[in-house]
């Protein structure tokens, strides 16, 4: 705080303090009425700012979808983690229609979650590990309520990607919930329509990949090296499959694991308060690509929780697949690895590290 000194008394003051106080009042009520519409102006400011803060603030709310993930499962799920770790399963989902039909590249229709994730955040908040389920796994899903009230009978064998178009988000969570045993704390979807206007909204992202990709499917054409990809290009490389690997959905998940990381850290390094005009843009992308529980469906709590967060640094971010073998009747399907899927979720739902046993997945030749 700054302090103004007081003014030595001098002789030439004597003549204003002889002709009495008629001066100083005239002065002190100037005065006042200068602070009054110095007050006055800031007033005006300040809820002129605030009318605009408020109206940002709804436009970008407005944008994000909630679904309510607790009244749709009820009561039967795991306990929570006894810690401060959090799991967060998080969906990309890819309906071609509406927005999205115009960014289809192959001849693919109906709403899917192409890509699904739980992300572990251990206690401290301070390193995660995501774990992909590749989409073609089979998987016993549980009985689940539909959207309308609609109860969905339980069925095994069922491809993990056809839940969420044939029953709903809320029934993907649930069988995670099943075949893991690990209670996810949040559940947040990002529609690929939006993704790719947030990819373009931040300026691109940089990847790096070791041979050439050539994926007529996708569309995706890419030459071993450095490359900086626009929106376009981050959808087309994420989707990406038969330009890689044996073609098979396992080495897209790779893809996938690569750009998460790469858009976060992007993300993370945007000099957010330097230039609010592009915050609020990649800020209004974000939110309109989001669907996401209850608990997170908002601005305020969303940034809340994005700040607890903070510690994360997705350059040290653990990603493995879970570990998975080549089903024996149908060789198009996977199915889970035991003994080594059992222990990567149990590692999971105790907070403790995972063991190196419990990320060697048969399909991929012991790598995950």
């Amino acid at each position: 705080m700054s302090h103004v000194s007081t003014p030595q008394r001098t002789d030439s003051d004597e003549p204003s303090r002889r002709t009495g106080g008629r001066g100083r009042k005239r002065e002190r009520t100037g005065r006042r009425r200068i602070w009054r519409w110095i007050l006055l102006g800031l007033v005006v400011v300040l809820v002129a700012a605030g009318g605009t803060g408020y109206w940002l603030y709804r436009d970008l709310d407005g944008n994000i979808k909630g679904v309510d993930i607790d009244k749709a499962i009820g009561d039967d799920r795991p306990e929570k983690l006894p810690t401060s770790g959090q799991n967060i399963l998080i969906l990309g989902s890819d309906s071609r229609a509406g927005a999205n039909a115009k960014l289809n590249t192959g001849n693919v229709s109906g709403a899917r979650s192409d890509t699904a994730m739980v992300m572990h955040i251990p206690e401290g908040r301070t390193r995660a590990v995501a774990v992909s389920i590749p989409r073609d796994t089979l998987v016993t899903r549980p009985e689940c309520t539909k959207s309308d009230g609609s109860t969905v009978a339980p069925a095994k064998r069922v491809m993990f990607n056809s839940i969420y178009s044939q029953v709903g988000p809320a029934c993907v969570v649930k069988t995670v919930e099943k075949i893991s045993g690990v209670r996810m704390d949040h559940y947040v979807e990002i529609d690929f329509a939006g993704f790719k206007g947030l990819v373009d909204a931040i300026g691109g992202v940089t990847v790096t990949v070791d041979q050439d990709i050539h994926d007529t499917s996708s569309g995706l054409n890419l030459t071993a090296g450095t490359h900086r990809l626009n929106g376009t290009q981050s959808l087309q490389f994420v989707r990406t499959r038969h330009g890689i690997g044996d073609g098979s959905d396992l080495g897209r998940i790779g893809l996938q694991q690569q750009f998460m990381i790469a858009l976060l850290g992007e993300i993370k390094k945007q000099d957010l308060l330097g230039s609010p005009t592009k915050t609020y843009k990649i800020a209004d992308k974000l939110t309109a690509a989001l669907t996401t529980d209850s608990d997170l469906a908002s601005l305020t709590k969303l940034s809340k929780f994005g700040r607890s967060l903070n510690g994360v640094d997705p350059s040290s971010m653990e990603t493995i697949m879970l570990p998975v073998s080549y089903d024996k009747v149908d060789p198009n399907r996977v199915v889970a690895a035991e003994p080594q899927a059992s222990t990567l979720w149990k590692a999971i739902r105790n907070d403790s590290e995972i063991p190196a046993s419990a990320k060697k997945s048969p399909a991929t030749g012991g790598t995950s």
